[in-house]
């Protein structure tokens, strides 16, 4: 029996409930319905939106959290925590004023020395955060609801960088909290946000809990992706870390959770024939599968060798092992950014297309200097998107030349093993499997990915000046053609020298009872206005 067939065959099985390997509790009909039970794409690890950017850390952090700003589902940002906000005819001081009321899970009130110490740890990891810092003057807490930012040069996209959906957001914290050292986790998780999380039924790898916010003061105007009115309708959340995509197939199938974050494709046709469960697609802006190769160390310090996995990799190949058969679900991906998007360009991308060149890349990989040195893959099994990426990965590798070490480990430890710069001989690692949301591959701006600037581009650290001329130059483009120059640019440069290996573009769908209404399409789970019948 193959992996499709097997899959199947245990997604449909019924039966006996499936939570902790023993039949699910009775509930009474008032706390079902005031329990909202979701099926994440991954095990909720570690709990730090600002030092790390797994989506998973993400998507829980925007429960918790609030943020200044929210991009709504046009990707424009609206006011969300703040009341107003001022900007001085030279462009250079923006002045922040605060909304009344608002208080933390502890019922302190947010003040903006709070904001303050937040964008300054937010600011040391996030991109567009750390071009703010290169700028800035001061930043500054005036009084308990106004703040200031003074910078040396304009920033026209100031109000993008605080409401952008991307990892990481920045998620205001207490001061308390915000001024842990960025590169040190956090182990204090009190927000703002709609949702308070329940430290104590917190239980890594099976479940994490999190209860509405009595005192949460949510705005007026209609709810939007992030931004407006994040109105909850039920009183408990409740996240149950399921790895085996059979076993949530069949949970949601006899009720025992609610609302499934990520099916694979081939579930769904099961799914779908069940009368009590609806499918749609998460985000029509889909995504990009990412094979993200360490410029720090041997190999792939060598653009000869990252080109010689271009060179041979096939996109669909991945992504037919990522979707199945539906070819309405992927497309090729010459480049870096969302197809359909203004800014999409297939400039530079000859290498990935056409036939592959197995051949050619063994002797691009000789010329590198490669000699046989152990590549440490580092590919979680939890995770459906990159278990089946990497074992793509595992049988190009080997083909082309590479002595592959194969590790096969959790999407929490990728998260934390990725963040290490060590050797390879003392845990270091060669490369690692992610995807990005189409919604944040539109431009440079809010793309972590595409950075390429050494030490403060994302895990891979890619240092490669031609790029970040190009990321500069669409930052100061006065018009859209100047924009789409840039990004062609740009495009080129960054597959020249592999900035990472795009390995397609491709849709996921999501999963929810019939009597749960409200499920919103978008880059991540929204769960205001979701409620229960």
């Amino acid at each position: 029996m193959n992996r499709r067939t097997f899959l199947k065959a245990g997604a449909a099985a019924g039966g006996m409930g499936l939570l902790g390997g023993l039949p699910a509790p009775t509930l009474a009909q008032g706390t079902a319905a005031r329990t909202l039970r979701f099926v994440p794409q991954a095990n909720l690890a570690n709990f730090d939106p600002i030092w790390g950017t797994q989506y998973v850390v993400r998507n829980a952090a925007a429960l918790v959290w609030d943020t200044l700003y929210g991009v709504d589902e046009n990707l424009v940002p609206q006011r969300q925590m703040v009341e107003s906000e001022e900007v001085s005819a030279d462009g250079l001081t923006w002045t922040f004023r605060l909304r009344q009321g608002m208080k933390f899970h502890d019922g302190e009130p947010v003040l903006a020395k709070d904001a303050v110490a937040s964008l300054v740890r937010w600011s040391a990891r996030d991109p567009m955060g750390l071009m703010l810092r290169a700028i800035q003057q001061e930043l500054v807490a005036v009084d308990d609801r106004t703040f200031r930012w003074v910078l040396k040069k304009p920033y026209p996209k100031m109000l993008l960088a605080l409401g952008k959906n991307n990892s990481p957001c920045s998620f205001i914290m207490p001061e308390r909290i915000a001024k842990t050292d960025p590169f040190t986790q956090i182990t204090e998780y009190v927000g703002s946000g709609p949702m308070r999380f329940v430290r104590n039924e917190w239980v890594p790898g099976a479940k994490a809990v999190f209860e509405r916010f009595a005192d949460y003061r949510p705005r007026e105007e209609a709810a939007s992706w992030l931004a407006g009115g994040k109105r909850i309708l039920v009183d408990r959340v409740e996240w149950i870390v399921m790895p085996d995509p059979a076993t949530a197939s069949a949970a949601l199938q006899n009720g025992e959770v609610d609302w499934w974050e990520n099916p694979i494709s081939d579930l769904v046709p099961t799914l779908r024939r069940n009368r009590n469960i609806r499918v749609d697609i998460a985000d029509p802006l889909g995504n990009i599968g990412t094979f993200r190769m360490n410029h720090l160390t041997t190999p792939f310090n060598s653009v000869k060798a990252r080109r010689a996995v271009l060179m041979a990799m096939s996109q669909e190949d991945y992504m037919r092992a990522l979707v199945g058969d539906d070819d309405k679900l992927w497309k090729s991906l010459p480049g870096y950014f969302t197809p359909g998007t203004p800014l999409y360009t297939e400039e530079g991308g000859e290498i990935l297309k056409g036939e592959r060149r197995l051949d050619a890349a063994k002797r691009l990989l000789a010329e590198s200097g490669y000699k046989g040195e152990p590549v440490p893959c580092i590919v979680a099994q939890d995770q459906p998107i990159t278990k089946a990426q990497g074992d793509v990965t595992a049988d190009l590798l080997k083909r082309i030349g590479f002595n592959v070490d194969f590790v096969a480990t959790d999407w929490g430890t990728v998260g934390q093993r990725r963040a290490m710069k060590n050797p390879v001989g003392q845990g270091g690692w060669s490369m690692f499997h992610s995807w990005h949301a189409g919604a944040d591959c539109i431009n440079p701006a809010a793309y972590t990915a595409i950075r390429a600037n050494g030490a403060g581009a994302w895990f891979g650290w890619p240092d490669i000046p031609a790029v970040e001329t190009e990321v500069s130059a669409w930052f100061e483009a006065k018009t859209l053609e100047e924009e789409k120059a840039a990004i062609r640019r740009l495009n080129k440069a960054a597959l020249e020298e592999v900035v990472y290996a795009p390995t397609g573009f491709f849709l996921t769908y999501q999963a929810w009872r019939a009597n749960v209404s409200g499920i919103q399409k978008g880059p991540l789970p929204f769960f205001w206005g979701v409620g229960k019948s």
